[in-house]
């Protein structure tokens, strides 16, 4: 019998200690739930936050204008001097008449425009970069090249992304490092309870020849059901607060700008995760509180 895996005692047994300590169970599910909330919203924010960091960088480009007493040709030589600085992913050259078709774009009726001379503008380059982290080194390096009268780059916005994706993944690690402590502080106090209720019956298991395996078991069973649960119910409740969000910002004026990934397509990489962590939080709760008691 100690040596049989036997699996519908093992969840029979974990379960009833569930029950027997219902009060500690459900506290340990709570601090579960509340520690994988925390953990996932910060992340979903981490992750929309990179998306639209990636759109960015995918979309944003800064102009390089060439000085005035540069002829067209003299203009163009500067690309490949452009091409070669590190972090430019793409160049392309504008010049001052395709700029100013692209300036009246949108803007033909207007008659102040009509007669207005491709000499008043500069050619230009358009850069895109590979990493937008690094825009504002980038621009610098172009500003250095020789002919590169002035630029035009939004750099601000972008680094003011990535500062609140550092600051949400920052805050997001130490508050789930605190929760995750506390919620294996109680998986374990929960199977001590059990361990002790249950003490007697152990005694004589082992002296009947029991393993320690098949006595470890069960209460490893309770903690991963614990942790699945507390998964489980933090998962949709995430899923609920997301789309509440979502809609909010999509509601907003003020927010027009955001924008949020659908949460069902996310739901592969959340539920495995989330699930993962419970069960990771419930088991290793559950070996440290038997691990005094019993030899691992």
């Amino acid at each position: 019998m100690a040596k049989k895996f036997d699996l519908g005692y093992y969840c029979s047994e974990g379960v009833h200690s569930i029950f027997t300590h219902g009060f500690m169970s459900f506290a340990a599910v709570c601090m579960i739930v509340a520690c994988l909330l925390i953990m996932g919203s910060f992340s979903l924010v981490a992750v929309n936050l990179d998306n639209m960091l990636g759109d960015l960088e995918a979309e944003n480009e800064f102009l390089a204008y060439i000085d005035e007493t540069y002829t067209e040709d003299q203009a163009k030589a500067l690309q490949s001097q452009i091409e070669a600085i590190p972090n430019v992913a793409e160049v392309t050259f504008v010049s001052r008449d395709e700029a100013l078709d692209d300036f009246r774009a949108g803007r033909e009726e207007n008659p102040l425009l009509s007669d207005l001379d491709g000499s008043v503008l500069r050619d230009r380059y358009r850069i895109h970069v590979d990493d937008i982290e690094q825009l504002e080194q980038t621009v610098k390096q172009v500003e250095q090249v020789e002919g590169i009268a002035d630029t035009n780059a939004a750099y601000e916005i972008a680094q003011g992304f990535v500062t609140v994706r550092n600051i949400a993944a920052g805050v997001a690690i130490v508050l789930v490092s605190i929760l995750a402590v506390v919620s294996l502080f109680i998986i374990a106090n929960t199977t001590k309870l059990a361990f002790f209720y249950r003490r007697e019956e152990i005694a004589i298991m082992k002296m009947c020849g029991a393993t320690n395996a098949f006595i470890r078991w069960p209460f490893i069973v309770q903690g991963m059901i614990l942790g699945l649960a507390g998964a489980i119910v933090a998962f949709f409740l995430q899923w609920g607060v997301y789309e509440l969000v979502g809609k909010a910002v999509i509601q907003s004026d003020g927010l027009s700008l955001v924008t949020i990934l659908p949460f069902t397509s996310l739901i592969v990489n959340i539920l495995p995760v989330f699930c993962g962590a419970g069960l990771l939080i419930g088991v290793v709760g559950s070996v440290l509180a038997i691990r005094k008691f019993l030899q691992v």
